[in-house]
């Protein structure tokens, strides 16, 4: 028997929970120590959806003055849960392009041939991208807060709209992997993003009710999960929330984004197998 055939029976064989755990525990953690290191990338993946924040708040201010315009507060703070999902959504498409990065570095080549779990390596991916969207949405509601916004459901309208933030993040963070994954081309990922990046964020009550939105736009943004995350935002940060409305469409958001991620460990698997 060949030291290979070893490795890579030990490889299939599944880990032990604390095994597990442990690998994962590590792995998050290398993750995490070299994105302290570039802390601008947390600012610079902010500055964005802080350009959108405050230019759609002042530009729209007035939006919410108009009859039927049911909400009660400032645009900006209606705006807030819009700009947190375009955020999720728009620095997790990327995630691919750590992939492909590590592929051409062969930095997880190498990975693959230690005895760490292989769904930990996913795992660890999946955690560091949930990390950096929390810190991300923290800014965006304090900038929000800094710029006059006010949020009637507290700390817990906070924390509800973190979660719904990283649902979305992992999503699509899951289906950047797998098109990393598939095809391994940053122009893949770049189209993907180009593709779904506008066209969801303005088919989604981000901007604008749904109520003053065509019919066919309304159609589309009910099944839309970008705008699931709005909603689930917006109720959760409102004085009174619905919240059987919020576990509904947070329990959508949960199914997708664990669909997502049992996608991106297939190909992951897929492509260890010809490692």
């Amino acid at each position: 028997m060949t030291a290979t055939t070893t490795i890579d029976r030990e490889m299939t064989r599944p880990a032990p929970a604390p095994a597990f755990l442990s690998d994962t525990w590590y792995l998050t953690g290398r993750k995490l120590h070299a994105l302290v290191r570039q802390p601008m990338m947390l600012v610079m993946g902010v500055a964005q959806p802080a350009i959108w924040l405050f230019l759609f708040g002042g530009l729209f201010q007035k939006v919410i003055d108009i009859p039927g315009f049911a909400y009660h507060g400032s645009y900006l703070a209606y705006l807030i849960p819009g700009v947190v999902a375009m955020n999720a959504m728009s620095s997790n498409m990327w995630a691919g392009m750590a992939m492909i990065e590590e592929i051409d570095r062969g930095t997880l080549n190498r990975l693959l041939v230690t005895p760490a779990s292989r769904l930990a390596i996913m795992n660890a991916a999946v955690v560091e991208q949930a990390v950096a969207t929390t810190v991300q949405t923290l800014i965006i509601v304090a900038l929000g807060y800094a710029g006059g916004a006010r949020y009637p459901g507290g700390v817990v309208g906070i924390v509800v709209l973190i979660v719904a933030s990283i649902l979305v993040g992992v999503l699509w963070g899951g289906l950047s992997n797998m098109t990393g994954m598939l095809l391994r081309s940053r122009e893949a990922i770049i189209g993907v993003y180009t593709f779904f990046m506008l066209p969801l964020m303005f088919l989604s009550s981000a901007f604008i009710q749904p109520a003053f939105m065509p019919g066919w736009m309304q159609a589309i943004a009910s099944r839309n999960p970008l705008n699931w995350e709005v909603q689930i935002g917006r109720d959760a940060l409102a004085a009174s929330t619905d919240w059987s409305a919020v576990a509904v469409r947070a329990g959508g958001l949960l199914a997708l984004a664990l669909i997502a991620v049992a996608i991106s460990v297939t190909t992951f698997r897929s492509y260890a197998k010809n490692v």
